[in-house]
């Protein structure tokens, strides 16, 4: 499946690359699914998520040939076992997570054998970066290994320790806490869950910087870009890019659109469902199209699950408004920079990072959490309001223009790293 923190640490070390820097990228568990071009592709994938597994379940498989764990290691062996399922369910994973964050000590201490040797065979770098928390039993084997700055991105690791069944959850944040103490230097999306994880953690603010996600702005339209002509006859379109499950609120944003057409102030809205969808997502997609199917709305929406970048451009540039009202603590929403990159304004929950998102584009507006009726007003505000949204719109491509590129990120990030190795060298 598509994953945010995937598509933005491969956006991030596209874009060091262009600037001149050596970047090597290593990808755990699964081969990446990206809409772009893989920055990871010509390096092995570690810690094989059917190693992962087999090491957890199996005392001995650890002592296994090497030969059988880099069969196992293959990318197409490995597309084929995660095409099969959906994403991890966290209430099954408390014993895997806790071996995990033990790191050598854990049993997944032959994976940190296999990474940290084949590391001693590249060049020796400045620093080592981990895509996040949920990856820290590496660290203690990577500050003995190298000693360089380690730094850690933060990128939403609470939804999925506190989703862990007990004791799990809070052994796994026990671990957590400790090992973070051993980290140089944290970078956090957003100044939400930077406090937040400042809290949860017991961090030293000073450790924890806050950048926010970028997006390459390649294909979607500049911040002079005139707004599409108002027609009075097209049909406005309200649009959802995220993983297509609950967790994200897709429910309530069906919903909120059933009840926007029983008003009748707004004609003919349709609403564009796309993203991410795997096959444990399809029962609550089917309830979603009975739900619409009883109202006699269906035929008002349409699907485009799993598209391609190109698609995904098309599909925001169709959009009059955006809304993923996700029900957790979101720690950044990447999707919302492409809406504001397309030129489309944005509907959103008051709740995590989002009203200081909003806020800070000023490209949208809050709505009451988990509040289906809410969300139908604000759609309906913006809807009848076509002066309302240009202004928003605007607002929404120069923010994506001038805070939220991959290359701003790339430098805010890069000064991250040279502040960190000017220190160890001084």
């Amino acid at each position: 499946m598509y994953c945010g923190n995937c598509l933005r640490d491969n956006a991030l070390v596209h874009s060091l690359r262009e600037s001149g820097h050596d970047v090597t990228m290593v990808p755990l568990y699964l081969p990446l699914t990206l809409d772009e071009p893989d920055e990871s592709a010509k390096v092995p994938i570690f810690y094989s998520g059917i190693n992962v597994y087999l090491d957890q379940k199996l005392p001995w498989f650890g002592n296994s040939p090497t030969w059988v764990r880099n069969t196992l290691s293959r990318r197409g062996l490995l597309r084929l076992a995660a095409g099969k399922a959906g994403s991890t369910r966290p209430s099954e994973l408390g014993e895997m997570t806790i071996s995990m964050l033990k790191g050598g000590e854990g049993h997944q201490s032959r994976d940190m054998q296999d990474l940290l040797a084949w590391l001693k065979g590249q060049p020796s770098p400045d620093l080592i970066c981990l895509s996040n928390a949920l990856l820290l039993g590496m660290a203690a084997g990577l500050k003995a290994a190298f000693p360089v700055p380690l730094l850690c991105f933060l990128q939403g690791e609470d939804s999925f320790l506190d989703a862990l069944s007990e004791p799990y959850k809070s052994e796994a944040w026990q671990l957590l806490t400790r090992i973070s103490r051993t980290v140089d230097q944290f970078i956090s999306p957003s100044h939400y869950f930077a406090d937040l994880m400042i809290r949860r953690l017991d961090l030293d603010r000073a450790k924890v910087a806050v950048v926010p996600n970028g997006i390459r702005l390649d294909g979607y339209p500049p911040v002079a870009a005139d707004p599409p002509a108002l027609d009075a006859s097209s049909a406005p379109v309200i649009g959802y890019f995220a993983r297509q499950c609950r967790d994200k609120g897709l429910d309530i944003l069906v919903e909120a659109f059933i009840r926007l057409n029983e008003r009748g102030r707004v004609r003919g809205c349709r609403l564009k469902i796309g993203g991410s969808c795997a096959p444990t997502d399809k029962p609550f997609l089917d309830l979603l199209r009975h739900r619409l199917g009883e109202r006699n709305l269906l035929g008002q929406v349409t699907f485009h699950p799993n598209i391609d970048r190109n698609a995904k451009i098309q599909f925001l540039h169709s959009l009059t408004l955006f809304s993923v009202p996700a029900r957790y603590g979101e720690a950044f929403g990447l999707y919302l920079v492409e809406a504001l990159a397309s030129g489309v304004p944005i509907v959103q929950p008051r709740t995590a990072a989002f009203t200081e998102f909003v806020e800070a584009s000023g490209a949208g507006c809050l709505f009451q959490p988990e509040d289906a009726d809410s969300l139908a007003s604000a759609l309906e505000t913006l809807l009848l309001d076509h002066p309302k949204r240009l202004v928003l719109r605007q607002n929404g491509l120069r923010a994506a223009h001038g805070c939220y590129s991959t290359t701003i990120m790339a430098n805010r990030i890069l000064e991250v790293f040279q502040s960190l190795i000017s220190r160890r060298s001084s």
